[in-house]
């Protein structure tokens, strides 16, 4: 080695100490692998040290929540969803297949929805069909419907019932209103629960440098305008059904 060399390699770095070459590494990576030390990389570090913070960076990383907006929307439709069922089981004076939704028929051992063992048709507006698929299950299916607490008597004529739906005075329509306003608020909470879920979500990411301020407000924008979507949806649903029942 040169002068120039020498003075060059032993000469402090910008921490105050003096840097390794290859082979005072290896050196020094021998004698501590015989100590049972850990091995030092060309930094001058242990290399254990690196292979640990690399796996801590990582393992944060892979714990991070995954921002989804499509997964977000698909669990407020969820919600509206089900607000359609329950208001489709409101009892109106007018008739429709969806009065029977409720009822499940025990049939071949287990309890079945009624339009698995039959067809349900609406042959006038205040009148329901039901056809039997088996006749055997007849009785089963008229007992079902009389169980199920919907003030439904059914007419057995051979395999097919007949169900007329009576009317409702106002005020049995004013109680299903506000059942039907209770639904639709249960419905409302359950967006919000997910809205909040998804800026929990932003806030974490955000809070870890996952993402940037910017790109978290540009989200949090997205994920209020799904739910201003979803509840307006919910509203309409509501002033549908509330007409629906309200009509003489």
């Amino acid at each position: 080695m040169s002068d120039a060399r020498a003075v060059e390699a032993s000469a402090p770095n910008r921490r105050g100490r003096a840097p390794l070459s290859g082979g005072a590494t290896y050196a020094i990576n021998a004698a501590s692998r015989a100590a049972g030390a850990p091995r030092i990389d060309r930094r001058g570090a242990p290399a254990s040290v690196n292979v640990r913070l690399t796996r801590d960076v990582g393992s944060t990383m892979a714990s991070l929540p995954t921002f989804d907006l499509a997964d977000l929307k698909r669990r407020m439709q969820g919600a509206q969803a089900t607000l359609q069922h329950e208001l489709g089981g409101l009892r109106t004076g007018r008739a429709s297949p969806s009065l029977l939704e409720p009822v499940h028929v025990e049939a071949y051992g287990q309890r079945m929805p009624i339009n698995q063992v039959a067809t349900i048709s609406v042959p006038e507006p205040r009148a329901l069909s039901v056809s039997v698929w088996d006749k055997g299950l007849v009785q089963a299916v008229d007992k079902a419907i009389r169980d199920a607490n919907l003030g439904l008597s059914p007419t057995v004529e051979g395999a097919t019932l007949r169900i007329r739906i009576p009317e409702l005075n106002e005020q049995r329509r004013k109680e299903m209103v506000k059942v039907a306003h209770k639904y639709s608020e249960d419905a409302r909470v359950a967006v919000r629960h997910v809205r909040r879920d998804g800026l929990d979500v932003l806030k974490r990411l955000l809070k870890e440098h996952a993402i940037a301020e910017d790109d978290e407000k540009r989200h949090e924008a997205e994920v209020q305008k799904a739910t201003d979507q979803a509840i307006g949806e919910i509203d309409v649903l509501l002033a549908t059904k509330e007409k629906e029942i309200m009509q003489v």
